[in-house]
């Protein structure tokens, strides 16, 4: 009688912590190659800064200037001054957006496909663009930042340090949001009109222009859904807390975004905008490697 002997399955060889290590090290060199190309690209472009500030700028000292005198904020604050840090939220919101679609110029000219032969991962690649565009927008954004004197706002250190962390934040998740949308458009004239159809909502449903008390019920619900609000409203009470204002002023210019009744701390704003963000990354790795 014989037996028949069953080989054993072969033990799991998990790699060695070093290699784990090594193609770590890589993949973040990887991703800070595609960071450095977005960088050396507003390098290599100074008038693209200035003329994307040229529209907050006209925002916050002509139209700020010329709705004064028909806004009514309080009396205790200019609406130029309350206008600044919406303002400044959205600035990023052009650059980083587009930032984010230049991945289908990427596509067209045949640089994406140089990158994905590289022994790099898809995800490198999709953190590389959102970093990049993120630090752009934010660099192009500080310039702006500095005029925050101009509006009757002091500056101070910590206000600054402040509103630039929710700079970069704003500008992470709508860049991610632009790469999402280019894993799946595949030509810069479909990119154009579809990334403006998204910019330009989310601008005007985020309160950056008015306050948010007072609006119709459909109203109010859609500027709690658009993610550019959790950024926003941070902003604004971060830079008029600085203020001295009236208990009638801070009701009327700074109410409190609330889920289902409960008043959301700055803290759970900023944490959602960063969850989402994360979130938005993740896919736009995910469809890319289904995609391309």
């Amino acid at each position: 009688m014989t037996t028949r002997d069953t080989a054993a399955p072969p033990a799991r060889l998990d790699p060695p912590p070093d290699e784990v290590r090594s193609d770590l090290t890589h993949q973040l060199r990887a991703t800070w190659v595609v960071t450095r190309r977005e960088l050396l690209r507003l390098r290599r472009d100074p008038a693209r800064m200035l003329t994307m500030l040229l529209q907050p700028l006209l925002f916050v000292f002509v139209m700020g200037t010329g709705l004064g005198s028909i806004v009514d904020t309080g009396g205790d604050v200019s609406f130029r001054t309350f206008l600044f840090p919406g303002v400044l939220a959205t600035s990023v919101l052009f650059t980083a957006a587009f930032a984010g679609i230049s991945l289908v110029w990427d596509r067209e000219f045949g640089f994406l496909r140089e990158m994905m032969v590289a022994p790099i991962s898809r995800g490198s690649i999709i953190w590389g663009k959102c970093l990049g565009g993120a630090i752009v927008a934010t660099v192009q954004s500080m310039v702006l930042l500095a005029l925050v004197g101009l509006v009757d706002i002091p500056y101070s250190p910590v206000l600054l340090l402040q509103l630039t962390g929710c700079l970069f934040l704003g500008a992470l998740l709508l860049t991610a949001l632009g790469v999402l949308l280019s894993t799946r458009i595949k030509t810069i004239q479909t990119a154009m009109p579809v990334s403006q159809l998204l910019i330009m909502p989310m601008m005007f449903l985020s309160g950056a222009l008015f306050p948010i008390a007072g609006l119709p019920d459909w109203l109010s619900l859609l500027t709690r859904l658009n993610p550019l609000t959790y950024v926003v409203q941070p902003m604004r009470q971060f830079t008029l807390d600085r203020l001295d204002l009236t208990a009638e002023a801070q009701e009327r210019l700074l109410p409190g975004l609330t889920w289902f009744g409960w008043e959301v701390p700055v803290v759970v704003q900023l944490g959602a905008v960063a969850v989402l963000t994360l979130g938005l990354v993740a896919l736009a790795a995910r469809v890319f490697r289904t995609t391309e």
